[in-house]
């Protein structure tokens, strides 16, 4: 009786293999066209992580979103973030370092250096962002996307990846673009921008 019961457990693999989801592949290289891709606005859509006191600072944010400028020669990109933390939005203007050969990104925190695998689905409109994607106590997966909500066939790609590293959608937090509070503030910085780079064509038209 067992040969027969362990046959058929046999014959039913490969079928659950193939439903099982596909993990991207985590380390592909950084190219030029993929900064080029991943340049201008972006919205913070969605994230799950189990660092430890990650999650907890992470449900503070109610919405965020950031520019970023690749410099393709010096492999960083300046970022430019609003966070909605509360009433209150916080702005903050940083460097993120590109790491070509395994495709990470990394910033400079107070406790050290933290690197994230850039992930480019098919969709251009998102990438996303994953952290120890291999262990299991310290992994996380981050969505972005270029409008504020992300549709279902973009949150379903989210979903496959969160999937296929072990993680469920009950460890997912989400951003609500409804108590966004920095766009007063965006405003502005774009105001100034004009004024300070009509400033700088009328000096140099003068010389």
């Amino acid at each position: 009786m067992a040969l027969p019961w362990a046959l058929a457990v046999l014959s039913l693999l490969p079928l659950l293999d193939a439903q099982s989801p596909a993990c991207p592949n985590f380390s592909v290289p950084i190219t030029n066209a993929s900064l080029d891709q991943i340049s201008g606005k972006w919205f913070y859509i969605a994230m799950a992580s189990r660092l430890p006191g990650f999650k907890e600072k992470a449900s503070e944010i109610h919405a965020s979103f950031f520019f970023f400028t690749p410099n393709h020669t010096e492999d960083r990109i300046l970022l430019r973030e609003y966070m909605t933390i509360g009433d209150q939005c916080l702005y903050n203007s940083s460097s993120v370092k590109v790491h070509r050969e395994n495709g990470t990104l990394s910033t400079s925190e107070i406790d050290g250096e933290y690197y994230d695998h850039l992930l480019l689905p098919k969709d251009p409109k998102t990438f996303m962002l994953a952290s120890f994607p291999e262990d299991k106590q310290y992994m996380g997966l981050s969505i972005f996307a270029d409008k504020p909500e992300a549709t279902p066939e973009q949150m379903q790609q989210f979903y496959v990846y969160l999937s296929c590293m072990g993680m469920d959608k009950s460890e997912v937090i989400y951003s609500d673009e409804k108590k966004n509070v920095c766009l007063p503030l965006e405003k502005q910085h774009d105001e100034e921008r004009k004024k300070e780079e009509e400033r700088s064509e009328t000096g140099t038209a003068l010389d």
